[in-house]
């Protein structure tokens, strides 16, 4: 057999090794196998009131997290600014572009792996040949001549343990990593968004009957400040009244800030600056509670949710590091070979070829003063690590679900509790405008029992947008990925 094709044939058995990679084969973890989230029964639903977001809430399990979950509230301004966040929003934008390096840099590394490398080479040098350095005394030295060269030559290194291909599975694993990043970024964006623009409304509203509160609280003060000119109030009673319509006055301006941030804060949101911010606004009113949510199974959360997809894909990746630190210590193959030409005259280059190369290289490691073991070590310690991190996100995955389901059976009740306190209040304003009517109290009292009824009306309010923005966070703790930018509900 010639020396070439020898060699071919030994390539050719070494390559067919490569059907075998060294080191863990990886599999998802186990999902959670608990069919609810909380410890003590959910309820089919939640209590109910009169009124705006006084609905009752039933949850259905579903198979699948809703995707564009926020229009379920049912509020086109609010669908247009989720909207405009996942076109225009710049951490999307950094978060696509990771997304493409991950990808590039994946199919960099395939391309230099699974396939060999081959290069071509012209190059012109110029020589000058001592003789009497190779003991030719009796032949004359020839003079300065210039040696042309044109040759390709092919490379690979042969994959028997599969250290090439743990290396591409951990690479592609950064790849579903920065994807599932992304799916994650759109989802808090949208949670972000939904959230903020609850807060923004609840924050109006509630700077509306702030100020028709201190308006009433100034007409009782007109009244005492008359009653004290006639004598019939002490300066006692007319400076606690003062104290009361300061103290509500003083509440107006930290309300106001909150507004600006929240303005502010829907206008990074959508990739704007502050100052060109141009949304209509979303009265909490007009948002349409969801009477059904929908409930994944936490089996079905961990098979969805982006963040947890996100730490599976590091602990791929971590195993397949294991397998690279366990393939290099075995033997490693490769194979090379070469043809061209070389002569002293440039158009003879291309006349023929007269110069070759083969050859195969095996590499064992022997004694690397436990180098290589050390690494496979650290592998298998930061498989474990990011196996225990894995868990740890799942469970606060669990816990968050839990949460938003106890706060909005609790929310419904304590809205139910405002709701009932807000009736009673404007109930007392109708006997009380009766009486005063038939001259039976004053008017400070008239108006007193109507400040009364604004702040029950004002503690139904915070109520009410706290049912609305833990419904939302139950949709993002769903895992409920949004649309890609550009995609229609």
């Amino acid at each position: 057999m010639q020396p070439l094709t020898r060699t071919a044939v030994i390539a050719l058995c070494c390559g067919a090794l490569g059907s075998c990679a060294v080191g863990p084969d990886f599999h998802t973890p186990a999902a959670p196998d608990t069919p609810s989230y909380t410890r003590a029964p959910q309820p089919a639903s939640t209590v109910a009131a009169s009124g705006a977001a006084g609905v009752a809430q039933s949850f259905e399990t579903v198979d699948h997290a809703p995707l564009t979950w926020w229009t379920q509230f049912q509020s086109d301004a609010l669908n247009q600014l989720v909207s405009d966040a996942l076109q225009h929003s710049p951490t999307l934008e950094q978060a696509r572009a990771r997304l493409t390096e991950a990808q590039e840099n994946y199919n960099a590394q395939a391309g230099a792996t699974l396939f060999p490398s081959v290069d071509a080479k012209i190059s012109g040098t110029r020589q000058k040949i001592d003789l009497a350095a190779f003991g030719i005394t009796s032949v004359p030295n020839p003079g300065p001549f210039t040696l042309y060269n044109a040759s390709v030559s092919v490379s690979y290194v042969l994959d028997v343990f599969g250290g090439n291909r743990r290396a591409l599975e951990a690479t592609m694993a950064q790849v579903d990593y920065q994807a599932f990043e992304l799916d994650a970024a759109r989802l808090t964006l949208a949670g972000n968004v939904v959230s903020t623009a609850i807060r923004r409304a609840s924050v109006q509203r509630q700077i509306e009957l702030t100020g028709q509160i201190a308006d009433a609280q100034a007409q009782q003060l007109a009244i005492t400040e008359r009653r004290y000119a006639a004598g019939g109030a002490s300066e006692f009673d007319v400076r606690s009244q003062r104290t009361l319509l300061a103290q509500t006055r003083a509440t107006l301006p930290p309300l106001a800030t909150q507004l600006a941030q929240a303005d502010h804060q829907l206008a990074i949101l959508t990739g704007v600056a502050p100052a060109n911010a141009q949304f209509g606004d979303i009265a909490l009113d007009a948002l349409h509670l969801p009477d059904t949510v929908p409930l994944t199974l936490p089996s079905t959360l961990a098979r969805e949710r982006p963040d947890i997809r996100a730490s599976e894909a590091l602990l791929h990746q971590a195993s397949a590091n294991v397998g690279v630190a366990t393939a290099n210590l075995y033997p490693q193959f490769s194979f090379s070979a070469g043809i061209g030409s070389e002569r002293t005259r440039i158009e003879d280059v291309v006349n023929g070829l007269n110069i070759w190369n083969i050859g195969f290289n095996l590499m064992q490691p022997i004694f690397h003063g436990g180098e290589l073991h050390a690494k496979k070590r650290a592998a298998a310690a930061a498989y474990e690590a990011a196996l225990a991190d894995y868990r740890q996100t799942v469970l606060l995955a669990l816990q968050q679900v839990a949460d938003t389901l106890r706060a909005l059976e609790n929310d419904a009740r304590e809205l139910q509790a405002r709701d009932e306190a807000a009736r009673q209040a404007q109930a007392n304003v109708a006997i009380v405008q009766s009486q005063y009517a038939a001259g039976g109290v004053s008017q400070f009292a008239l108006i007193d029992t109507q400040r009364q009824a604004l702040q029950t009306t004002l503690d139904r309010t915070r109520a009410q947008a706290d049912r609305f923005a833990d419904t939302a966070a139950l949709f993002q703790a769903l895992g409920g990925t949004p649309l890609p930018a550009g995609a229609q509900p």
